[in-house]
């Protein structure tokens, strides 16, 4: 028995290292590479997933213009899973299995990654610069996981005890989204308060779609708390401030970089003055006073004929470091070459404010820096450098 269990192993084993050999250059061919992204187009969050296509679009159109990688055009199919996992696992079987897909880049969403990760690691598809902040986006390590962003758990952790300093908070509660993204905003905020000898007095959380947020408020103002942390995207933080600022409440509020978007004070109005959010690159105005911030959103908006936003910014970012990656690894683009090219590479900060990215043979996360900035007149301003960890 036990000979035939390690001989089934061994099969098991071998046909395991021929699939992933036979899917090296899935998605290659000698004139394109076809990528796939899975955004939400049509759910809670399919304001960010429209930004985050465009932003992709305009950096694939720049490429493909200029003659493609190594003569290879890029050809970007985009899926909808309107924010939920189980359509995210339908979109990933399509891009893998029968859009033959080399890479996945910018998919969006934690739950919706951590479903759609296992159909693609089976066929040896690398999961590229997920446009979320999820430490499971590169933990535990994975030869076919690269993250770019800071994670919730970081940000938090370094931003709110510097916040706390900064305001002389006295009590520190959250209302969190109740699913991995938001359980890590709470995590990383429980981690810093505890390191500054602190700990959250109250914690509240919300189904992932919830519109009403009356009674998370009520119990967090009838528990005294000075500060907020926001588990929350852009709905719910919309939602959770114009409940507070109506009875009265004015906490200071601070969330991760999944709140750091414009739809905060476009939607929001003038209630959401004085919020805090963490982020790495910042929100590209078309009236920006960096030159070359400046020319990218107007070239932007004279393509889409709207306004970019942060969002647009990442999946220009991603689709850009993509292409560095794909250049370095040369002609003989495959799982391996780009894999092996993605192990010493280093992107540079950017003109969008993001800081160096590094990567290595076991260090997937390129970027464990945030920063803060505050809604100041419908505005985002940065109020702090890089918070080192």
């Amino acid at each position: 028995m036990k000979i035939r269990t390690a001989a089934t192993l061994a099969i098991m084993a071998l046909g395991a290292s021929m699939a992933t050999a036979q899917n090296s250059n899935q998605g290659v061919s000698k004139t394109e590479i076809t990528l796939g992204s899975i955004q939400d187009l049509s759910g809670p969050i399919a304001g960010f997933g429209k930004q985050v296509r465009l932003g992709m679009m305009l950096r694939v159109d720049e490429i493909n213009e200029q003659g493609g990688v190594n003569g290879r055009k890029i050809k970007l199919i985009v899926e909808d899973s309107a924010y939920d996992p189980k359509k995210a696992v339908l979109a990933a079987q399509k891009l893998v299995n029968q859009d033959k897909i080399f890479a996945m880049v910018g998919h969006i969403g934690t739950a919706q990654n951590m479903a759609a990760m296992p159909v693609q690691f089976e066929k040896n598809v690398i999961n590229f610069f997920p446009v979320t902040a999820a430490r499971e986006m590169y933990e535990p390590f994975h030869r076919l996981k690269y993250s770019f962003a800071a994670t919730y758990y970081d940000q938090m952790r370094t931003a709110v005890p510097k916040l706390v300093k900064d305001k002389g908070a006295k009590k520190v509660c959250t209302m969190y989204q109740d699913d991995e993204f938001g359980l890590e905003v709470m995590r990383g905020a429980e981690a810093g308060l505890k390191a500054a000898g602190m700990d959250l007095a109250e914690k509240t959380s919300y189904k992932r779609g919830a519109t009403d947020f009356s009674s998370q408020i009520a119990r967090l103002k009838s528990s005294g708390c000075d500060m907020v942390v926001l588990g929350t995207i852009i709905r719910e933080t919309i939602g959770a401030i114009a409940e507070a600022r109506k009875t009265g409440y004015n906490p200071t509020f601070i969330g991760s970089s999944a709140a750091y978007t414009d739809l905060i004070h476009k939607l929001g109005g003038k209630a959401m003055d004085g919020f805090y959010a963490a982020h790495t690159a910042q929100h590209p105005y078309l009236d920006e006073t960096s030159q070359p911030i400046r020319f990218w959103a107007n070239k932007y908006k004279t393509k889409f004929n709207e306004d970019p936003t942060v969002f647009s910014v990442y999946g220009y970012q991603l689709i850009d470091s993509f292409l560095a990656a794909s250049q370095k690894a040369g002609p003989n683009l495959n799982t391996e070459s780009f894999i092996k090219a993605m192990d010493t590479m280093v992107i540079p900060a950017d003109m969008f404010g993001s800081p160096e990215s590094k990567f290595g043979p076991k260090k997937r996360l390129g970027n464990e820096l945030s920063r803060l900035s505050q809604l100041q007149d419908a505005r985002w301003k940065v109020v702090s450098d890089y918070v080192k960890n």
